[in-house]
């Protein structure tokens, strides 16, 4: 279990990086999180507080074709799905949200397969 201390630099940096990054209908953020074992990622609209759609590495038919949730091919993939989601409902322009971890890794992994899928940001 993730205890306040051990998550609470990650807090900081997620909260002063939210101050500039905001979500609208035109152009929805894409938040990331990421787990021990899975990583999620969500497109939000902030204007009208409402998740646009969610795409996870927790999912039966994702885990049928990955083993495991938590590498870097488990994050490309789940970039992939959620710049496929998006393109099907007609966002094509996004703001990324790193939700304060570093943009490497398992992070940058989702990010630049998302842009490859044709997501702009």
């Amino acid at each position: 279990m993730i205890t306040k201390e051990r998550r609470a630099a990650r807090d900081v940096r997620h909260h002063r990086l939210r101050r500039w990054v905001r979500g609208s209908a035109a152009r929805p953020r894409l938040a990331v999180f990421r787990s021990t074992n899975h990583i999620y990622a969500q497109l939000v609209d902030d204007d009208a507080a409402r998740t646009l759609l969610a795409v996870d590495s927790r999912s039966k038919t994702f885990l049928a074709q990955h083993r495991t949730g938590g590498n870097v091919a488990s994050a490309k993939a789940v970039g992939e799905l959620v710049a496929q989601k998006a393109k099907a409902a007609g966002i094509e322009r996004i703001v990324f949200d790193r939700g304060g971890y570093k943009y490497h890794g398992r992070v940058k992994a989702l990010a630049d397969a998302a842009r490859a899928g044709g997501l702009i940001f």
